[in-house]
């Protein structure tokens, strides 16, 4: 195996909150990668489970592997992940790498995941983001299931050029969510290359959000997480209504149509800025568009492209 000294050098960083269930499928899946990387920091966030004690022995066989605990904390929110991977920041920023990933540890991958994602960066200079769909163990599918496209690269497993990681200013700390969201946009609204590639699929343990709460709560914090991430209410009809296509159906949409309408109600405060929330619309409205457009021609929508494999940032109307 290699250690990155052929290829770019890369790291990962993983936060990581009782994953007791799963993080041992995690680490064999690293451990197994073709190309290895240089460091990989797993944060242990407080956990109250056996999560260290699992990471603990991996790190004891494998000499790039670094376990950091951290003290343990009541309220469980997104901006505590910020802080869990900053402090995994510090723990590699004197080596010299040119790729850095954020990955969850209720993953499965390929072997040869990072590989094929390194030669992906190595082809395009321009790339400043890349990953790979991914599916659950409910059939779920982020290739055909979600609206997010090819352009959107998700956060289980999100790895970034290092250039582009900086330009962004890292992961901005939310406690409703969306760190991994602002980051892809963020970078490609600066003319990044931002791509999520069907090539390669990985396996996400869990239900997209239910880590500690179930379906209907997860839609709810999701519909609240899209108007505070400044999405459009155009296209949250559209994505509520689609929701209801899906189980649990009817209460699904109604628990995200609802959390958007708290959002706004409630006048929550947004942590994006309004250019981005701007160029966020713009992409919205652009895939509706491209949806509105194919069902009137009786042809099929494919969710995976809706937008093209790059947004040109200069299109995008300023803010106002």
């Amino acid at each position: 195996m290699d250690n990155g000294t052929n290829n770019l050098p890369y790291v990962l960083i993983s936060p990581s909150r009782n994953e007791a269930r799963f993080i041992e499928e995690t680490l064999k899946s690293v451990v197994a990668q073709t190309v290895l990387p240089l460091k990989w920091v797993v944060v242990n966030d407080g956990s109250t489970d056996a999560t260290p004690e699992i990471v603990a022995k991996y790190a004891k066989q494998h000499s790039w592997i670094e376990l950091v605990n951290r003290p343990s904390r009541n309220e469980r929110h997104f901006a505590g992940k910020v802080d869990a991977f900053n402090a995994g920041l510090e723990r590699i920023k004197q080596l010299h790498y040119a790729i850095i990933g954020n990955l969850d540890t209720d993953v499965t991958l390929d072997s040869d995941h990072f590989e094929f994602l390194l030669s992906k960066f190595r082809e395009d200079n321009r790339l400043g983001v890349a990953g790979t769909i991914f599916r659950e163990p409910d059939g779920y599918n982020s290739g055909t299931d979600s609206f997010e496209g090819q352009t959107y690269v998700s956060g289980q497993c999100q790895i970034f050029r290092r250039q582009c990681f900086e330009q962004i200013g890292g992961y901005v700390p939310s406690k409703t969510g969306g760190i991994d969201w602002m980051a892809v946009t963020t970078a490609r609204m600066m003319g990044w290359r931002t791509r999520s590639f069907r090539e390669r699929c990985f396996l996400h343990k869990r239900p997209l959000g239910t880590a500690e709460r179930g379906m209907i709560a997860s839609a709810y914090a999701y519909g609240k997480k899209d108007y505070i991430l400044g999405g459009h209410p155009l296209w949250q009809i559209f994505r509520c209504a689609y929701r209801m296509t899906k189980r649990p159906y009817i209460i699904g949409g109604v628990a995200l149509f609802g959390g958007y309408a708290m959002g706004f109600l409630s006048r929550a405060e947004r942590p994006v800025s309004r250019e981005l929330m701007s160029f966020h619309r713009h992409e919205q409205m652009l895939k509706l568009r491209t949806i509105i457009s194919s069902l009137c021609r009786l042809k099929g929508v494919n969710n995976f492209e809706l937008l093209p494999a790059e947004t040109n940032p200069a299109r995008i109307p300023a803010a106002k």
